[in-house]
């Protein structure tokens, strides 16, 4: 919890009880379903919630702002940045109920009134939202052309509206066949420690 009060000093009292919840419920519910690896989960808040966090980085989501959150797991990125971010709306999807169950549970537990759940698959969805966020589901396009068609054309942010991937190693070979905009950030050069020196954020947008 320490090192996201050193990035994050703004947070309130009440987002940090928040986030120092989230360490106890993981663990609890990762003892009954295997959501993070037993060797991650004692670097929960650096490996998970950070890593989610650096998405916020780069924007501020603005009130009522719409963001879907594509296999998400057990809530990674949308829950740390649901806490971040209360007035705007977080939809969390993943194909796996169990893990959706997770999601519910922890939303509820930790009081995130800004966050809806569905056991979906990407491709199947409808409607649409300001920003995707993804933490490494598949390869970029094929992530692309499951959620393209869900990005919505008014911009209300400080950057374009479109995917926010985190992604590790070498992404520019991946992103040589995408027709999109694009940007690719550094997370070393945000949060200090080895697990981020190959970390990135790419942001696409049309």
């Amino acid at each position: 919890m320490n090192s996201i009060l050193e990035y994050f000093p703004e947070l309130s009292s009440h987002q940090q009880q928040q986030f120092d919840q989230l360490g106890p419920l993981y663990k609890d519910w990762n003892s009954k379903i295997n959501l993070i690896s037993r060797k991650d989960i004692d670097h929960l808040y650096e490996r998970h919630i950070l890593h989610s966090l650096a998405i916020a980085k780069v924007i501020s989501f603005k009130k009522k702002t719409r963001i879907l959150d594509v296999g998400t797991g057990g809530g990674f990125p949308g829950i740390p940045l649901a806490i971040l971010f209360p007035n705007a709306h977080f939809h969390l999807v993943d194909s796996i109920g169990k893990k959706i169950k997770v999601v519910e549970a922890i939303a509820l537990e930790v009081g995130l009134d800004n966050v809806s759940s569905e056991q979906a698959r990407a491709e199947n969805l409808e409607g649409k939202y300001d920003f995707i966020v993804s933490r490494a589901v598949t390869s970029l396009p094929l992530f692309i052309s499951w959620v393209k068609k869900r990005i919505g054309n008014k911009n209300n942010n400080a950057i374009p509206n479109g995917i926010l991937y985190l992604k590790g190693g070498n992404v520019s070979e991946e992103l040589m066949s995408v027709n999109l905009n694009k940007k690719i950030y550094s997370i070393s050069d945000w949060f200090e420690g080895e697990f981020f020196e190959t970390k990135k954020l790419v942001h696409l947008y049309l």
